[in-house]
């Protein structure tokens, strides 16, 4: 397999996507969280605006909420978004932490995002996986893992093995492994339903996703009460109020009275 990857990589590798072109892990958190549950294809145009807008932690840190959120729309997921901006407020403050559980411990970094960032900026040896490196191992290595769904921490082990014999920095083998695994699922290969972390996406017409975006949309322009919002938004009130709800225990919307606003804390 490794032969495959070197090969597939010297080709067809995106060596121009502008996070592969840095060592700023500033800039690599930006990329990794734009990029969760988000096609690379939607993140680029949106990356590159971002990156221009705020090119530091610190220029990121100052920004209210309300404009964040207004530069993230596109995106989804807005909750990414204040994730991002409280990591931000740390990194300006104490400096971007160099141990991988100092980065888990950011905010809306989890244990893939923490490594791969370890991975890119620092090219630490780390053990990680995501959907298009499954990909590349089950298609491979299918017949070790064929009882029952996979986890990641039974794969981990052999991309570790992987990653070392490989002799690749480890920034350039990760990279190697996402194309190579985006390269196959273009080819029809469909096999991370053999991973227990596998959920396949619900329709987001008519979903509460679309539904708390439409609201973030309309409180970026300006306050409204519930009964504003429901004019505005072809959803019940008792769906608007329980998104509602659950946006303000994000931290994303603030009610003042009978008035709701995006947050600035």
């Amino acid at each position: 397999m490794l032969k495959e990857l070197k090969a597939h990589y010297k080709k067809h590798g995106r060596h121009d996507l502008p996070w592969r072109k840095t060592y700023d892990p500033y800039k690599i958190l930006v990329s990794e969280v734009m990029l969760q549950q988000t096609q690379v294809e939607r993140v680029l145009p949106k990356y590159t605006a971002f990156i221009k807008k705020y090119p530091t932690a610190s220029r990121l840190a100052a920004a209210p909420l309300s404009r964040v959120l207004t530069d993230w729309q596109g995106l989804g997921y807005n909750r990414r978004a204040k994730f991002l901006l409280g990591a931000a407020r740390i990194i300006a403050e104490k400096g971007f932490p160099k141990k991988v559980e100092a980065i888990e411990a950011l905010p809306g970094v989890g244990h893939y995002t923490a490594r791969a960032i370890a991975a890119f900026a620092f090219n630490k040896p780390e053990a990680f996986v995501e959907t298009n490196i499954r990909t590349v191992l089950f298609h491979h290595y299918g017949d070790l893992f064929i009882h029952g769904q996979v986890h990641d921490a039974d794969l981990l082990p052999l991309i570790a093995d992987l990653l070392k014999r490989s002799r690749m920095k480890p920034r350039d083998f990760y990279a190697a492994m996402m194309d190579y695994g985006s390269h196959l699922k273009r080819q029809g290969v469909r096999v991370n339903n053999k991973s227990a972390h596998y959920v396949k996406q619900g329709k987001f017409e008519g979903s509460a996703r679309q539904l708390r975006g439409a609201i973030l949309r309309e409180l970026l322009k300006h306050h409204a009460t519930l009964s504003a919002l429901s004019h505005k938004i072809p959803r019940s009130k008792e769906e608007l109020t329980m998104e509602l709800a659950r946006l303000i225990s994000e931290g994303l919307v603030a009610a003042q009275g009978k008035t709701f606003a995006i947050s600035e804390k």
